[in-house]
This record gives structure tokens, C-alpha cells and sequence, in this order.
């Protein structure tokens, strides 16, 4: 089974997601080889002592959407890891579904580069993100 695949059993509901994924409360939503929707719905779980949403739960989602979209691509024997992750907050957060879509922006042998754009209910850009992967062979 490819990763796609894999994850589209997620989405399904016929194997569980990661842990982290239910820690924080975001699902997988959609997935195509190279970009992959998740989803959160903001809680007072999510919040920093001000009330708006934690900067780290934006990290953590938009990481996810990137990582996915970055693993969709692999071949089998290959995993990779996160070398450099970058943010930009755009708007506070106080409640309501949020919507990350990661996506390949360039991928070679080795590196690849992905995005995420991370929108509030109304369409509106919340977030957006870089991330570099690094593409580990196992022998």
C-alpha cells in the first residue's frame, strides 16, 4: 500500500491517524499525491493566555498538512523528515473550523520544498507556511 493509499484509510476511518492528530483535534480531509487537506476545529483547548488561538497549534497543523502532502509523494523504503519550517501569522484566531491545504511546490531526490496555506471559515488566509524535507532511504 502506497502512502495515498494509506491515507485515504485514514480519511475513511478504517485505520487510526497519528496520535499527535488526535491530541490536538485535526483531521485528514483529502488527500492527492502531492497535497493534502486537514482540518481543526478551534476550541478553548487550542487557546494562549490572551484567548486567541496558540501560534504552535498553526505550526503543528500546517506541519501535518505539509508533512502528509511531502509523504504522499514517497516511493516505498523511502520516509523523510522535517529540516526547516517556517510561519507566518497573518490574523488571530478565536474560534471556528480551520482549513490547511499542504502541497509540493518542488520535490527532487533528496529535498523537497511544500506550502501550506491555512484559511478560516470564510476563505480568509490565516497562516502561511514553508517547510524543507529531507528524503531518508532506508537500505
Amino acid at each position: 500500500m502506497n502512502n495515498v493509499e494509506l491515507f485515504q484509510r485514514m480519511i475513511a476511518g478504517e485505520i487510526p491517524g497519528a496520535p499527535v492528530a488526535e491530541l490536538i483535534g485535526m483531521r485528514m480531509v483529502a488527500v492527492e499525491k502531492g497535497r493534502v487537506t486537514f482540518e481543526l476545529d478551534v476550541g478553548p483547548q487550542h487557546t494562549s493566555p490572551p484567548g486567541s488561538l496558540h501560534g504552535g497549534i498553526l505550526c503543528d497543523l500546517a506541519d501535518a498538512a505539509m508533512g502528509c502532502a511531502n509523504a504522499s509523494r514517497l516511493e516505498e523504503g523511502e520516509k523523510f523528515t522535517t529540516v526547516e519550517l517556517k510561519i507566518n501569522f497573518l490574523k488571530p484566531v478565536w474560534s471556528g473550523r480551520l482549513t490547511a491545504v499542504g502541497q509540493i511546490v518542488k520535490a527532487g531526490r533528496t529535498l523537497a520544498l511544500t506550502d501550506c496555506r491555512i484559511t478560516d471559515e470564510a476563505g480568509s488566509l490565516v497562516a502561511f507556511a514553508t517547510s524543507t524535507c529531507m528524503t531518508l532511504r532506508t537500505m
